[in-house]
């Protein structure tokens, strides 16, 4: 099984899902991914969080992103399911998921992507967690969460508003390395400016200016809106 932490690269991998055979990185091409999976087909959880994220798919295609679904059933399961998936989503109706379903019976990529809690990662045919990965254009792994499987995702608080908020926060700090996002950040709020940022080099990277916010016995904080 392979041990990912973040900045680990995502192995690439073929796969059967509901829309077709797919490879990974060629799948991806040069977007951000949001792979997420579930430890079974047609149960409560599932079903509610699949529609609910089908909901939010919207908000998300804006920011480059793919979702990637995975479940360990088989495709013609995963056909199945997505009836009943399709007849929650109440939000924004659809007559087809805006994202593949990876078949996974075997739990190859399972193993292969890490998902298994520590009771279930040496059984057979054990459940996976409920995991949700980001994974970058660059296929690197930015963003990691595990939920417990007896535990539902919060769709509303984690996938339109905390999941969002993180792959803004990602990109915007991609894009201009010397600065960070602060607690409870959302756009258009003020980012923090890295502390090895020489003070000589503000006004070239922020020609509209920056802010000293506190200063603390070792350094200060400085902060700037320019992005």
């Amino acid at each position: 099984m392979t041990n990912l932490r973040l900045g680990d690269t995502i192995p690439n991998f073929d796969a059967d899902t509901t829309k077709g055979k797919i490879n990974l990185y060629k799948w991806q091409d040069n977007m951000w991914v949001v792979l997420f999976s579930h430890p079974k087909d047609f149960t409560p959880i599932c079903t509610s969080e699949l529609s609910k994220i089908a909901d939010q798919e919207p908000f998300f295609r804006k920011l480059n992103v793919k979702f990637l679904a995975h479940s360990c059933d088989s495709l013609p399961e995963h056909l199945a399911w997505e009836k009943d998936i399709l007849s929650q989503c109440w939000d924004s109706p659809t007559s087809e998921l805006p994202f593949p379903i990876v078949a996974d019976g075997d739990r190859r990529l399972a193993k292969l992507l890490d998902m298994f809690d520590a009771d279930n990662c040496k059984k057979n045919l054990g459940l996976t967690t409920r995991t949700l990965y980001i994974i970058d254009p660059g296929h690197k792994l930015r963003f990691a969460l595990h939920y417990p499987v007896t535990v539902g995702r919060n769709t509303h608080q984690t996938m339109d508003r905390e999941i969002l908020r993180i792959i803004e926060s990602l990109q915007l700090t991609d894009r201009i390395p010397q600065v960070e996002t602060p607690v409870n950040w959302k756009v258009g709020d003020k980012v923090l400016i890295k502390s090895d940022v020489p003070e000589h080099q503000l006004s070239k990277i922020f020609c509209k200016g920056t802010q000293i916010e506190y200063i603390m016995a070792k350094g200060t904080i400085r902060t700037t809106k320019e992005y």
